[in-house]
């Protein structure tokens, strides 16, 4: 069995492929550019990818290749269509990322909220050492408790990530992106209604055709001026010209991102040249990416390869 991972670099270079390597003839590259993508698979049973794009033209070219697994929840990179023409299976791994996800949105929001990082240059840089008070009210912050978070996507990190919201004392609401999604005992508002009202808006959702670009600056104009905005879904989900347009404007207090539109960000992207940059905290898409979740992603690889060879060897023994 021909296993190849075409961009084993997304998973870390302190993880362990043992696992995969029991499993059959495993060869991993670190990246492989869109050129490579067919001469690296043409001999392949199974693929294995992050981000690198598997597409019709490629699978029609790998007679081999019977099983794609994604090393990620979301599979817009595969053509779904194609795969399942050519009989291809494709397998994702979901909820891996859960627990860390919702650490980091909450993480930056309280970086946000409690205004960390001056805090802590404010006594690295000595400034605190000159004071003649044992504190600093240089920055006012405010409680959680009491608080309306307003989650965009409730599934199953926008569950737990309202669970963690209700432990701090906050009000949770939250609106459907799909439509269909009753959580009780959560609120749920349209969306226009939840922007208005909540004073912490955090997104949990997938990129589709209803979330794309679904924070606007109309939408924006909604918010409160104290309000806080936290992405931690999909970057296309909020427009970064209008967002830094609002912030500057003090339309809303401030945000903070791990996800976007381009990612790495490119040097050019405005929300590195904002008017406040303490309103604004950016990480590298790394909610997904604690160490307990990246070892749950890489057994869920494995368990999708193990699974298919048994249902494989299951079908010739029926026969």
């Amino acid at each position: 069995m021909n296993i190849v991972f075409l961009d084993a670099e997304t998973l870390g270079q302190d993880i362990s492929f043992e696992e995969l390597e029991s499993l059959g003839n495993f060869v991993k590259y670190d990246n492989t550019a869109p050129g490579n993508v067919l001469d690296r698979l043409r001999a392949a049973d199974i693929a294995i990818t992050n981000k690198t794009r598997i597409t019709a033209t490629i699978m029609s070219a790998c007679p081999n290749l019977r099983l794609i697994c994604v090393a990620a929840t979301g599979m817009n990179n595969i053509d779904l269509n194609a795969a399942a023409k050519a009989g291809i299976a494709v397998k994702n791994v979901a909820g891996y990322s859960t627990d860390s996800v919702v650490q980091l949105t909450y993480g930056i929001l309280f970086s946000l909220m409690m205004h960390i990082s001056w805090f802590d240059n404010y006594v690295k840089s000595g400034e605190y050492s000159k004071s003649s008070l044992f504190t600093s009210y240089a920055r006012t912050f405010s409680e959680l408790s009491g608080k309306q978070i307003g989650i965009i996507g409730m599934g199953t990190i926008g569950k737990r990530s309202a669970a963690a919201g209700v432990s701090f004392g906050a009000n949770v609401v939250y609106y459907s992106t799909s439509g269909n999604n009753n959580s009780a005992p959560y609120t749920r508002l349209e969306l226009d209604e939840l922007l208005k009202t909540s004073d912490i808006v955090l997104i949990h959702a997938p990129l589709n055709d209803q979330t794309r670009n679904l924070i606007n600056a109309e939408k924006l104009k909604l918010m409160k001026p104290s309000a806080l905005l936290v992405n931690t879904g999909r970057g296309h989900i909020v427009n970064e010209a209008d967002l830094v347009e609002a912030i500057n404007s003090e339309t809303v207090a401030g945000a903070a991102l791990d996800v976007f539109s381009k990612e790495p960000l490119p040097e050019d992207n405005p929300l590195l040249n904002i008017k406040y940059p303490d309103r604004l905290i950016l990480t590298p898409h790394i909610a997904w990416t604690s160490i307990e979740a990246r070892k749950r992603l890489l057994r869920g690889i494995v368990n999708n390869i193990v699974s298919m060879e048994n249902s494989i060897r299951f079908d010739e023994f029926r026969r």
